[in-house]
């Protein structure tokens, strides 16, 4: 049956890519596994489709027309990679959290922890990686039959809770959810971690399924995450540019040359707009907390001390993945290197072989 749902997706994209040259009408199903509400979903609608329909339609002959999938509707959140590979999807915004097998370096600011909290120096480290390791972008085609259009930065995680706390040991006992490799960063620190996704976050933290989430306050205030957790420490584990925004690889094949130009312009500029939208709306949010429920900052050497729990971490999973042929030794230390070139200054400096 799943080759039969692949071979009939693969003949639509294929059928879409042979008319979309020569007719003016462009379809194209889009999506993601996460609701508008956390930000770089809500961007895909009012900005990736809004400009790419705009510029489109105001330079060329082609219309361009969405069926939009969000919250889950057409793929879930550990879906959108395959979704997009198979043609359900033509572009899919997706984290690469929960694609631990099929991407696993590409979480590799997450393996990092209290990093910059600023996205738009996030993305921009992120960039300068990519630039430098050609896999982290070819893979998508070379494996998974997409393009990489677009990385996506996230707004700075912090941690809230439905109680208080002010240090590592009063979050023992407590079960603190998180999404792929974070859930390391409780693991590590002696914390009960619970994988989870923002699809059912709300859900989860009001039955106690868990008491806290690892979380940018965005998801905070526009999911009503404060509602089940009304206090929110501000620790800062660090932006992390681990989204990425893919179209099919027949879908893109198909397209008029002068419709994939305004594509990849759009997309070019949907990755700063992750970046500058998320950096500025941090404050806000966090001010919207503090209106709301309880927000407090951690003392910067119980920040310190979290991260030195940790400062192994980062060498045993390059390891692991060197030794499976990935160039993580690599990228790592880029991460390193380049944060600290854009001025951030690390807690702890990890150091990696």
């Amino acid at each position: 049956m799943r080759n039969l749902v692949k071979s009939t997706a693969a003949a639509v994209a294929l059928t879409l890519g042979a008319t979309a040259a020569s007719a003016d009408d462009i379809n194209l199903r889009i999506g993601s596994g996460h609701p508008p509400g956390v930000v770089y979903a809500g961007l895909m609608i009012d900005y990736f489709q809004a400009e790419l329909k705009k510029r489109v339609e105001e330079r060329t002959d082609h219309t361009v027309n969405f069926v939009e999938g969000y919250s889950g509707s057409i793929v879930k959140v550990t879906e959108v990679l395959e979704g997009v590979q198979d043609g359900i999807l033509d572009i899919g915004g997706m984290c690469f959290c929960f694609e631990p097998s099929n991407l696993p370096l590409h979480a590799f600011q997450v393996m990092l922890p209290f990093g910059t909290m600023d996205p738009e120096t996030s993305l921009k480290v992120a960039q300068e990686v990519y630039a430098e390791v050609p896999y982290l972008s070819d893979v998508f085609e070379d494996k998974f039959n997409q393009v990489l259009l677009s990385r996506i930065a996230d707004g700075g995680y912090n941690l809230g809770t439905s109680f208080p706390w002010s240090d590592l040991s009063d979050l023992q006992g407590q079960k603190i959810a998180g999404a792929g490799l974070n859930l390391n960063w409780l693991k590590l620190a002696g914390v009960s971690e619970v994988q989870s996704s923002l699809a059912t976050a709300y859900t989860e933290m009001k039955t106690n399924v868990y008491e806290g989430w690892i979380m940018f306050p965005s998801a905070w205030v526009n999911l009503k995450l404060y509602e089940p957790g009304p206090y929110y420490t501000l620790i800062g584990f660090g932006s992390m540019t681990w989204h990425g925004l893919t179209m099919n690889k027949d879908t893109y094949d198909g397209l008029p040359d002068d419709f994939k130009e305004i594509l990849l312009e759009v997309a070019a500029d949907f990755e700063e707009q992750t970046g500058s939208v998320n950096a500025s709306e941090y404050d806000r949010l966090v001010d919207v907390l503090r209106d709301t429920i309880t927000v407090t900052e951690i003392d910067p050497a119980v920040r310190k001390a979290w991260a030195e729990s940790l400062a192994e971490w980062p060498q045993s999973l390059a390891a692991d993945l060197d030794s499976q042929g990935l160039p993580a030794s690599q990228v790592l230390n880029l991460v390193l290197d380049r944060a600290e070139a854009n001025g951030y200054e690390w807690p702890v400096r990890y150091s990696v072989q």
